[in-house]
C-alpha cells in the first residue's frame, strides 16, 4: 500500500502531466454532502484526514490542509506535518492561501462538480490578483492516481412510507410546483441528496450513516419530475411508488439533460448545487435563478407524523443508551474497558432494539484526553482504556426508519476532581438555559447561542463549535438550514429564523486539551409557547432525548433552584419514558440516577 507521501507525489506528477501548477481537493462530493460515499473520499485517501469538514490545496513544492476549530488536534494526529502545512478556517481560506502561494501565471485546477459557484468566483478573484488562473478539469486527477478507488454504491432505493413521511411525494412535488409557479420558473434542480430523498419519499444506502441514494432531480412546474439515478438501483416497488409523473433517467445523463433546457427558467441553489450545474445551464442558454432549494425549508419543518416518529425513535434509543450507561457503571471501574469496546457495546445495545438501520455518524468514544478532540474518531492506533477517576465522553446516534437520534453523555469513571465537576456544571447550566429559552418568532439561532456559553464565558472558558445543528427525519444527522451558532462566516446557518417543527441539537461543551472533554447533548423540538399576557407569538424548545445525566459530575452549589428543578423534571421524564423499557439491575440503576437531586 502506498504511503500518503507517495500519493501526494503521484498527484503532483499527474498535475505536471496535465500542465497544472496546483489542485484543490475538497472533502465533499458532487452533491455538496457532508458525509460522502467511499468513492468520493479523495481528501481522506490523499491526506489521511478523517474529519467531516476540510479541504486541501496542492502546489508543486508545498501543500496545505484546511480545517476549522473542531479538528485542530485531530488534523495534526492524522496528517503529516512533513508534507502538509496546517491552516485554520475561518482565519484563512483555500482561496486566500492560493492567492498568496500560487506562482504568478500559474494554472490551478479544480473539479467543477465538487465546488460551489461562489467558491469558484472567490478563488478566481484571489488568483487573478496574482496573475494566476483557476482551471476547471474534465476529470479529477486524483481518480487517475487512486488505483483501488471504490465504485459508487449499487444499493437499491427503498420507499419511505407515507405514514412515516406524513405527506405523499406527489403532495411535496405539487408544493414545489406551486412555488415555481409564483416565481414564473419552469423547473428546480435538486442536487442535495437529502432533498431528493425527502421530496420523493425514498431512502438509500449509498452514504455511510445517511440513508440517501446518489441521484439528481428536476422538479417541474407542472408537478412532474425527472429523477436521475442508476437504473439498477430502482426496483419494481420503487418504480410503482414513484408513478408515471416521475420520469427516470440514468444518473450520468443529468448533465446532458441540463444542456437541453435552452430558454427555460431554472432554479438552482448556489449553496447546494455545484459550479458545473450553473455552468452547464448557462452554456445551454437557460435562465438560471439563484434561490434556495425549495425542499430545504419544508424538510426542516417536521410534520406531526415525523414528530411522532422522532418521539418513538428517541424513546427506543434512550433505553439503549441507558442500558449502555448502566453497563459502563458496572464494568468501567473494574478496568478492561477501552474506547473501542465501549463503542462496540453501545452499538450492540442499539442493534438489540431490532429497529436500527445504521448509526447516524461514527461514534465519538473519547476517554480522558481523547475526549478533548471535538470530533475524535477512535482507531486501533488511538484506542485508550477508560481509566479510573477520568472522564469519558460518548457522542453517538442511531438511524431508525421513524427517526434520527444524536446524543452526547459525559460520565466519570470513578471519582471526579473538583475542576471536572465545576466545568461540567457550567456546561450543564448553559444546556439548561438554552433548553428553557422562550423567544419571539423570527429569532435566529445566532441570537440564542450566547445563552449556552454565558456561564463558561464568565469563567474565561468557551468551546470552538456551534451549539446546535438541525437534524433530519430518518435523514442527515446534520441538516440545514437551522443552526444555533455564533453569527459570522465561521458558522453558516446561525442566521436562519427558527420555526415551529424544526429539530436541533442542544450541545454546549468544554475541552481541556490533553486532559478531558465535556459535552451534554440532547435533541430539541421548536414548538409554540403560550405565555400569559404575551404580546407576540412565542416559541420554545421541547426536549426529545431521554437519558440520565451523570449526577456525580453535578456541583449542586453552582445551580439555582430553577436549574435544580429543571434537572429533577427532566429525570422524572427519563424515568417515565425509559423506565418501563428496562428491568432488573438496569431498572434499579435508572431509578437511582433519576431520583430527585
Amino acid at each position: 500500500m502506498s504511503t500518503y507521501a507517495d500519493r501526494l507525489q503521484a498527484l503532483r506528477e499527474e498535475l505536471a502531466r496535465r500542465r497544472l501548477d496546483g489542485f484543490v481537493v475538497p472533502l465533499t462530493d458532487e452533491h455538496m454532502s457532508e458525509y460522502v460515499g467511499a468513492y468520493a473520499q479523495r481528501l481522506a485517501w490523499l491526506t489521511g484526514f478523517q474529519g467531516s469538514a476540510g479541504a486541501a490545496a496542492v502546489l508543486p513544492a508545498e501543500a496545505a490542509i484546511f480545517t476549522d476549530g473542531r479538528y485542530t488536534l485531530q488534523v495534526r494526529e492524522q496528517v503529516s506535518g512533513d508534507q502538509w502545512s496546517y491552516q485554520s478556517v475561518p482565519e484563512t481560506s483555500v482561496a486566500e492561501w492560493l492567492g498568496r502561494h500560487a506562482r504568478e501565471g500559474g494554472r490551478i485546477g479544480y473539479d467543477p462538480w465538487l465546488h460551489t459557484k461562489s467558491w469558484v468566483e472567490q478563488a478566481t478573484r484571489a488568483l487573478q490578483e496574482k496573475g494566476a488562473e483557476l482551471v476547471a478539469v474534465d476529470t479529477n486527477p486524483i481518480d487517475s492516481v487512486w488505483p483501488d478507488r471504490p465504485l459508487p454504491s449499487t444499493a437499491r432505493l427503498v420507499v419511505q412510507p407515507d405514514a412515516l413521511a406524513g405527506r405523499s411525494s406527489a403532495d411535496k412535488r405539487q408544493e414545489i410546483a406551486d412555488w415555481l409557479g409564483t416565481r414564473k420558473a419552469d423547473a428546480a434542480v435538486l442536487s442535495a441528496l437529502d432533498s431528493i430523498a425527502w421530496t420523493f419519499n425514498v431512502r438509500g444506502a449509498d452514504v455511510d450513516h445517511t440513508p440517501v441514494a446518489l441521484a439528481y432531480a428536476l422538479v417541474n412546474a407542472d408537478g412532474t419530475a425527472d429523477l436521475f439515478v442508476a437504473p439498477e438501483k430502482i426496483g419494481e416497488d420503487v418504480a410503482q411508488h414513484l408513478g408515471n409523473a416521475v420520469r427516470l433517467h440514468p444518473r450520468d445523463a443529468f448533465a446532458s439533460h441540463l444542456a437541453t433546457l435552452r430558454g427555460k427558467k431554472v432554479v438552482a441553489d448556489p449553496e447546494r448545487a455545484v459550479s458545473a450545474i450553473f455552468a452547464t445551464l448557462n452554456a445551454a442558454g437557460a435562465t438560471v435563478v439563484e434561490l434556495r432549494d425549495p425542499a430545504v425549508l419544508p424538510k426542516a419543518i417536521k410534520n406531526a407524523a415525523e414528530i411522532a416518529g422522532q418521539d418513538a425513535a428517541q424513546a427506543r434509543d434512550g433505553a439503549a443508551v441507558s442500558r449502555f450507561l448502566h453497563w459502563l457503571s458496572v464494568e468501567g471501574p473494574k478496568g478492561g474497558v477501552d474506547e473501542l469496546s465501549a463503542q462496540a457495546k453501545l452499538r450492540e445495545y442499539r442493534e438489540a432494539t431490532g429497529a436500527l438501520k445504521d448509526l447516524s455518524f461514527d461514534t465519538i468514544s473519547g476517554a480522558g484526553p481523547n475526549g478533548a478532540i471535538v470530533h475524535y474518531r477512535v482507531s486501533e492506533e488511538t484506542n485508550r482504556p477508560l481509566e479510573l477517576n477520568s472522564i469519558y465522553l460518548v457522542d453517538s446516534g442511531g438511524q431508525y426508519q421513524d427517526g434520527t437520534t444524536d446524543i452526547t453523555r459525559t460520565v466519570v469513571i470513578g471519582e471526579p476532581t473538583d475542576e471536572m465537576r465545576t466545568r461540567f456544571t457550567l456546561v450543564l447550566k448553559g444546556h439548561i438555559a438554552l433548553a428553557r429559552a422562550v423567544f419571539p418568532q423570527g429569532t435566529r439561532g445566532s441570537q440564542l447561542d450566547t445563552l449556552a456559553r454565558q456561564y463558561l464565558w464568565a469563567a474565561g472558558l468557551d468551546y470552538a463549535h456551534g451549539t446546535g445543528h438541525g437534524v433530519g427525519a430518518f435523514l442527515a444527522v446534520h441538516e440545514g438550514p437551522q443552526r444555533i451558532a455564533p453569527g459570522g462566516s465561521g458558522f453558516a446557518g446561525g442566521d436562519e429564523p427558527l420555526r415551529a417543527g424544526m429539530i436541533l441539537s442542544n450541545e454546549p461543551g468544554y475541552y481541556k486539551t490533553g486532559a478531558y472533554g465535556i459535552r451534554i447533548e440532547n435533541l430539541v423540538l421548536v414548538e409554540p409557547r403560550a405565555v400569559p399576557g404575551a404580546e407576540k407569538a412565542l416559541l420554545g424548545f421541547r426536549t426529545l432525548t431521554f437519558v440520565p445525566l451523570d449526577r456525580r459530575l453535578i456541583d449542586l452549589d453552582l445551580l439555582t433552584a430553577e436549574e435544580r428543578g429543571w434537572i429533577d423534571d427532566y429525570h422524572a421524564r427519563v424515568a417515565a419514558i425509559v423506565g418501563p423499557q428496562l428491568d432488573g439491575a438496569a431498572a434499579e440503576w435508572l431509578s437511582s440516577q433519576t431520583a430527585p437531586l
